[in-house]
């Protein structure tokens, strides 16, 4: 039955995020491969061809995940519906589709405001993801070290923060509305408080990291080594030139986000010169601002370096718009006056 948002009454589908979900695992469930609906949105300054390419690494961004993506759907609108993103009757049609398909989980490309989250998983009795939630799930997969498990819990936390969500009647409790005053705390409110404090304990642990780092990049500049940082797209071949150079053993696979934790080497140069050389974290498209701020300590490295390596994947469809994407995050960083040389691989 159809009531005022569009919601279906009936059961929620099997899904792995959210109130919607079993138990959970992540924003994406790996008990079992999920069969996932990708969406895209084009807006007024936008053409299809961009947005199709966006969902193009969308579709490998959720294969890394451990999803799987049977199907795609575009949507045309002059400007994002403020309820639901995609308007109610393209929800609906989605929702359709999923019944037939049967769909755990609708991924859009964009990122979803808490209540056109909250408006769709209503519709879709679904989970209903976007771009930002995915990259966190793979960085939750491939976090190893103390830090970069500290680094990508807050970012999930300041993602989730602001969609917490009470149980029935309790989703008005925490704005305090008619009805709902009275003694004692709801589950929200608590939870919510506890998410906080863990937040600002992450933030303390981390902050104690960027000064350890710091310590040490003083040092290194004490030796008069000039420091080299390896940036690029993920999955350009950073790691890869790494070992090449230093003779090293970074991790390397022919994934997304394979590295999270920066790596450093120390290579003499022809001349007899010795620099510090270091892999970074790879970027892409909507880098969720999240994840920039969460991983500042890591992303120091680059801050402070004398020369950017900048490796560019040049068998990519696009290999300008990805070149794009990384300076804008150098740039959102501070990184943006940073020397840099761009070196084209995969020219095989």
């Amino acid at each position: 039955m159809d009531n005022g948002m569009g919601e279906i009454e009936g059961k929620s589908h099997r899904g792995g995020f959210g109130d919607l979900g079993g138990e959970e695992r992540g924003l994406i469930d790996r008990t079992f491969r999920e069969r996932i609906i990708a969406v895209g949105f084009v807006g007024e300054g936008k053409d299809e061809a961009s947005v199709l390419l966006e969902l193009e690494e969308l579709c490998s961004l959720i294969n890394t995940a451990g999803a799987d993506v049977v199907e795609i759907v575009i949507q045309k609108k002059s400007s994002p519906d403020p309820a639901t993103f995609i308007g109610k009757g393209k929800a609906r049609e989605i929702y359709d589709l999923a019944e037939t398909l049967d769909v755990d989980t609708v991924v859009f490309n964009d990122e979803l405001t808490p209540g056109q989250q909250f408006n769709l998983e209503k519709i879709f009795h679904r989970s209903a993801l976007d771009r930002t939630a995915v990259i966190l799930d793979i960085f939750a997969q491939n976090a190893n070290t103390p830090e970069g498990k500290a680094q990508v819990e807050l970012a999930q936390l300041q993602y989730r923060l602001p969609r917490l969500r009470g149980q029935g009647q309790n989703y008005s409790q925490q704005a305090g509305g008619i009805g709902t005053r009275g003694p004692g705390e709801t589950k929200l409110e608590v939870d919510r408080r506890r998410l906080v404090r863990r937040v600002h304990k992450l933030k303390r642990q981390l902050k104690a990291v960027g000064a350890h780092r710091k310590n040490q990049s003083k040092k290194r500049r004490h030796s008069y080594n000039q420091s080299v940082a390896i940036v690029g797209y993920t999955n350009a071949g950073k790691s890869t030139l790494l070992n090449l150079l230093a003779d090293s053993d970074a991790v390397v696979a022919d994934r997304l986000f394979a590295t999270l934790d920066p790596l450093t080497r120390r290579i003499q140069l022809p001349g007899g010169e010795s620099i510090f050389l270091t892999d970074t974290v790879g970027f892409v498209q909507k880098l969720p601002h999240q994840l920039v701020e969460a991983f500042k300590t890591t992303l120091d490295v680059v801050i402070e370096a004398d020369l950017l390596l900048h490796i560019v994947d040049c068998s990519h469809a696009s290999p300008e718009t990805q070149i794009l994407a990384v300076r804008s995050v150098l740039e959102e960083i501070g990184a943006g006056e940073v020397p840099e040389v761009l070196v084209f691989n995969k020219s095989d």
